[in-house]
């Protein structure tokens, strides 16, 4: 691990924190925002992605190619509720919906990703392109995911200022999970 990496990805780390409070600010949840992605400053997580720090991709990925498994995502996937993955429990029939504030922090999470690490060549249909090629492999609550797809297509068709408030995402949400099954 280089020295400058360590600070580098340490910078990384706090230009995505910073994207992701703002963007929680605006959809009302700002103590999501305050308090998102803490355990990356763990020695678990942190040493690991300043070790594997590219500044173009996650870490993770790039050390899952390299080892085979990251011990840091792990570790982040199992600290943080606005992660898919946090909710999936492989011995259960049903896999929870997410709760409101953790799905609307999961989206500030991935666009404030897509933006740090596209920077000038951001647009807003990325986020929705990243998750069609990875974000929507997980398995996950069918309304969870429903929700974020939704999201991300209204943010490629009408912009940032129409989903990253209040009023659209507890109504998007309210609409796509809470209504009740068809029998």
């Amino acid at each position: 691990m280089g020295f400058l990496n360590f600070f580098r990805h340490i910078g990384l780390v706090i230009r995505h924190k910073h994207k992701v409070l703002i963007h929680c600010a605006k959809c009302g949840i700002l103590w999501r925002g305050i308090v998102h992605d803490l355990s990356k400053f763990s020695p678990t997580e942190l040493f690991e992605s300043a070790k594997y720090y590219t500044g173009v991709r996650s870490p993770i990925g790039v050390c899952r190619e390299k080892t085979g498994v990251s011990m840091a995502w792990l570790h982040h996937k199992g600290r943080n509720k606005h992660h898919i993955e946090y909710w999936l429990d492989g011995d259960c029939e049903v896999t929870p919906l997410m709760p409101y504030e953790y799905a609307v922090e999961c989206i500030c999470d991935k666009l404030s990703a897509t933006k740090t690490y596209a920077g000038k060549n951001y647009s807003e249909d990325l986020a929705l392109k990243h998750w069609h090629r990875h974000g929507n492999k997980v398995d996950g609550n069918p309304k969870t995911m429903q929700f974020i797809e939704t999201v991300f297509t209204d943010l490629a068709e009408h912009g940032e200022k129409y989903i990253l408030n209040k009023k659209y995402l507890r109504s998007t949400f309210d609409r796509i999970c809470l209504e009740k099954e068809e029998t």
